[in-house]
């Protein structure tokens, strides 16, 4: 663990934050317009599990953030990248969903502006699987847990080490590699379990996506209702 952790690269995994940028300004819908398959699955669960408003990390340029909005949700949706928050801003004004999309830019590396039990539950697609380590995944974790309501779900998507581009590239330290560009964190049952502190682990789901396939883990927590924890990432 030690020589992993040397490999780490901070400049590196900091600097994604202009590739993303980069990307978002020259490509308007960079993953289309349409909400991704794990978007609509999610939207079944929250559905059945009585959600009013949901917290959204990572939501790039806005297609799955939309689509909780006009499903009948109230979004709260984060991105590290301007572009992006600036882009879903635009798109809920021009759908007229104003009302229900509040777009904020901010990095899940640094502790959430919310006050604890905010959010009945949170969605991210790939989020956790971008250039963060583990001990940053593991406060981001303890982050989502502060701030759901007691019982509520933590529903996040990761691409797993069964994945084609795992092992593949520049091995930028722990399960991350580089290519073309972009930097992804590859999990596997066990860091699942890992960062499940304080969760009830509901399901770890596989599936496939886009051309590669890519393939993935839907993750669905539900946070514990009492948990004694001498946790230092809250």
């Amino acid at each position: 663990m030690e020589k992993e952790k040397s490999l780490l690269d901070i400049k590196v995994l900091n600097e994604q934050t202009k590739q993303w940028e980069k990307s978002f300004t020259k490509r308007k819908d960079m993953f289309g317009a349409d909400a991704s398959e794990p978007a609509r699955k999610a939207v079944e669960i929250f559905k059945n599990n009585g959600v009013k408003n949901i917290l959204e990390l990572g939501g790039g340029q806005g297609r799955d953030t939309l689509f909780f909005a006009r499903s009948g949700f109230e979004v709260t949706v984060l991105d590290y990248c301007e572009s992006g928050v600036l882009a879903i801003s635009e798109k809920a004004e021009k759908n007229g969903l104003v009302d229900l999309v509040h777009p904020m830019c901010h990095d899940v590396r640094q502790r959430f502006p919310f006050a604890d039990e905010t959010f009945d539950d949170c969605y991210s697609h790939m989020l956790y699987c971008m250039a963060l380590s583990t001990s940053e995944l593991e406060f981001l974790s303890a982050q989502v847990r502060r701030m759901l309501k007691p019982g509520g779900l933590n529903v996040y998507t990761v691409r797993h080490k069964g994945d084609a581009h795992f092992r593949q590239g520049i091995h930028r330290g722990e399960d991350m590699y580089e290519t073309g560009g972009y930097i992804v964190h590859f999990f596997d049952e066990e860091k699942v379990k890992h960062l499940a502190t304080g969760y009830e682990i509901i399901a770890i789901d596989k599936f496939e996506e886009g051309g590669l396939p890519r393939k993935l883990f839907r993750v669905t927590l539900r946070k514990k209702v009492k948990v004694e924890l001498n946790d230092e990432h809250i």
